[in-house]
């Protein structure tokens, strides 16, 4: 875990590495959970029998089940001290470069791309790309919005 005491001293680290996870492992129940959320129940994710004899051998995650882990990535790669509240505020560019087959193991490598002052705060522009153990392509890229607030005003 990266810590970093200000909101305000990542500005000076705009197009650099802030943090990696942990890694984290994608087991078929995360996955079925998933469909059940929402209502994807492709066979591919959720009929292992099935999908053995499918494209990739196994079952795969969703993209999105793999986009939806970015808010734990970031809550296990860095802190910022003096950060009190975030939210989400959007997406950039979004990718999905490799099929999460079922066992793999991923974890979130984050580059600061942009930091915007805010009353309060600050806009972050964070890419992450989220490595897939063992393999050459990444999970998935994404840049994530978010704005971060100190509770200064």
């Amino acid at each position: 875990m990266t810590r970093y005491p200000h909101l305000a001293d990542l500005q000076s680290l705009v197009g650099q590495h802030l943090a990696t996870s942990d890694w984290l492992a994608v087991d078929q129940a995360r996955i079925d959970r998933f469909a059940e959320a929402t209502g994807d129940h492709q066979w591919i994710h959720v009929d292992p029998a099935r999908a053995a004899a499918g494209p990739f051998g196994a079952t795969v995650a969703h993209g999105f089940l793999t986009l939806s882990l970015l808010p734990w990535f970031l809550e296990h790669a860095f802190e910022v001290d003096d950060v009190v509240m975030g939210i989400n505020y959007g997406l950039n560019r979004v990718r999905f470069p490799a099929p999460v087959r079922v066992g793999s193991r991923l974890r979130g490598v984050s580059r600061l791309l942009a930091y915007e002052a805010l009353p309060g705060g600050a806009q972050l522009v964070v890419e992450t790309t989220v490595e897939l153990e063992g393999s050459p392509k990444p999970a998935c890229v994404a840049e994530g919005v978010s704005r971060r607030y100190t509770g200064a005003r």
